[in-house]
C-alpha cells in the first residue's frame, strides 16, 4: 500500500462525493425552478443555486452511510467501471426517494424517474473525479500498472 496515493485518493473521494452531491442538488433545483439564464431572471437563478446547495447538503446527510459503503467496496475491489458507480448512485437515490413513502398501487412513486436520474448524474460526476481511479493505492494494482507500461 502506498500511503501517498491512499491519501490523495481519499482527497479525491471527498471531493468527488461533494461534487456529485452539488450536481445532484442543482439538477433537482433546476428542474423545480427552471431558471434558464442568470441574465433572464437573476433572482430566480440565485434562488435555484441556493436551493441546489441546500438540497445537496440534505441529500449528502441522507446518503453518507450507503455511499461510504459503496465507495469502500469499490476501493477494496478496485471497481473502476462507470456502470458500477452510476448504478449504485441511481439505486441509492431510488431507495432514499422511496423511504417512508406510501405504497402506490400500480407502479413507482411519482417522481422516481427524476430521483433516479439525479442519482445517475451524481454517480457520473463522482466517477469522473474519483471513481475511475478506485483502488490505485493497492500494491497489486501498482505492480500490474508497472507491467503494463
Amino acid at each position: 500500500m502506498d500511503g501517498g496515493k491512499l491519501l490523495f485518493q481519499l482527497f479525491r473521494i471527498v471531493l468527488g462525493f461533494i461534487a456529485g452531491l452539488i450536481a445532484c442538488g442543482l439538477f433537482l433545483a433546476w428542474g423545480f425552478f427552471q431558471a434558464a439564464h442568470p441574465g433572464d431572471d437573476p433572482i430566480a437563478f440565485a434562488t435555484m443555486v441556493g436551493t441546489g446547495l441546500v438540497s445537496a447538503s440534505v441529500i449528502g446527510a441522507t446518503a453518507l452511510v450507503p455511499a461510504a459503503a459503496a465507495i469502500a467496496i469499490a476501493e477494496a475491489a478496485r471497481l473502476r467501471g462507470v456502470i458500477y458507480h452510476v448504478g449504485m448512485a441511481g439505486g441509492m437515490a431510488y431507495v432514499i426517494w422511496t423511504l417512508g413513502a406510501y405504497s402506490v398501487e400500480g407502479g413507482l412513486r411519482p417522481g422516481s424517474a427524476v430521483a433516479i436520474a439525479a442519482g445517475f448524474l451524481a454517480g457520473a460526476v463522482y466517477w469522473l473525479v474519483a471513481g475511475r481511479t478506485a483502488g490505485c493505492w493497492h500494491r497489486r494494482a501498482q505492480a500490474r500498472d508497472e507491467r503494463e507500461s
